[in-house]
């Protein structure tokens, strides 16, 4: 690979978690007053992960932390949580919601996980691929942070057309988290998709480590 794809490729990254940051920056003071009824929507597609007691896992692009309190209920008080997040502003109110006693908070980007190949059992991501500048890169590095035969989830708690409804806009075959586009991704990327479930009530797609 010659350094000029590489320096196109490091810009193009860089631009797509500056974009990130600034989104969900103003956005951070009053996210979980926006959305006050999702928790128990995350805590059943965590029960859906089917982790184990003293597993460890990330949540990927953790934002206000919501997902922590299921994921260290979850893994129990032996194993390890680690939620992850490139934008500043979301993990200071994950802290101030006092999620940060669920599990370690770490600034960082999914595409450069600070993890060791093999490290996790697990993986959720809430809203997470439509905000992954190179999706493709992050669901490798996903899978090279978990061990054979681990679990990703990647969730929204609503469906891909009552989000669109909800932004005034169709929902398109386009859609990375569609299946015919998401199904082959996650196969490049080292997952297989085990289950596609995308109804008004949520979007959770569950796919293991391949060996």
């Amino acid at each position: 690979m010659s350094d000029d794809h590489t320096d196109v490729q490091t810009a193009r990254r860089d631009q797509a978690i500056h974009e990130v940051q600034e989104f969900f920056t103003e956005r951070a003071a009053d996210w979980d007053s926006r959305f006050p009824d999702d928790g128990p929507a995350y805590a059943a597609a965590v029960a859906d992960m089917g982790l184990r007691p003293g597993g460890a896992v990330l949540d990927a692009g953790c934002g206000t932390g919501r997902a922590l309190p299921a994921l260290r209920e979850a893994v129990g008080p032996s194993g390890t949580v680690v939620g992850l997040d490139v934008t500043p502003a979301m993990l200071a109110a994950a802290v101030r919601a006092g999620r940060d006693g669920s599990g370690r908070l770490l600034l960082g980007d999914v595409g450069r996980l600070p993890l060791r190949d093999g490290a996790l059992d697990g993986v959720f991501g809430a809203g997470l691929v439509s905000h992954l500048g190179q999706p493709a890169e992050g669901l490798r590095e996903l899978a090279r942070v978990v061990r054979p035969g681990g679990r990703l989830a990647l969730f929204h708690p609503v469906g891909r057309a009552a989000l669109a409804a909800r932004h005034g806009r169709p929902v398109t075959d386009d859609d990375l988290r569609a299946e015919p586009r998401l199904r082959p991704l996650l196969a490049a990327s080292g997952w297989r998709m085990i289950s596609y479930e995308d109804v008004d009530a949520r979007f959770l797609v569950l796919a293991d480590r391949e060996d």
